[in-house]
């Protein structure tokens, strides 16, 4: 699973690089991430605006990583394509994670 990380001030801007998150690449995508739940300070902030699909597995993998990064770090999702905000609200996950159009505070990974 292919991602570029980016530590700022405010935050860790994870961006997967991938096209999908699914029951394929769930398990990788989660030990992908796992040595990053230590890394930077404040939020941790996935920028998926390159994923155009994820299934019921990658949501999965999505709320993994979130418990890997503990109850003293938030993780944030932002650039959520149109098919994955769809799963996001459908299983109203919408409520349980900060979702922002783009990356906060103009944040932008280059990749």
């Amino acid at each position: 699973m292919e991602v570029s990380v980016q530590e700022t001030a405010d935050c860790l801007v994870v961006t997967v690089l991938e096209p999908r998150i699914d029951a394929a690449s769930a398990i990788q995508f989660k030990e992908t991430l796992r040595p990053l739940a230590s890394v930077g300070r404040g939020p941790v902030v996935l920028d998926l605006s390159r994923v155009g699909f994820l299934d019921s597995s990658g949501l999965g993998a999505v709320v993994a990583v979130m418990k890997l990064i503990g109850p003293n770090r938030k993780l944030e999702l932002a650039g959520l394509t149109p098919n994955v905000d769809k799963v996001f609200r459908l299983t109203r996950m919408d409520s349980v994670f900060t979702i922002h159009t783009d990356i906060p505070h103009g944040q932008r990974n280059a990749g």
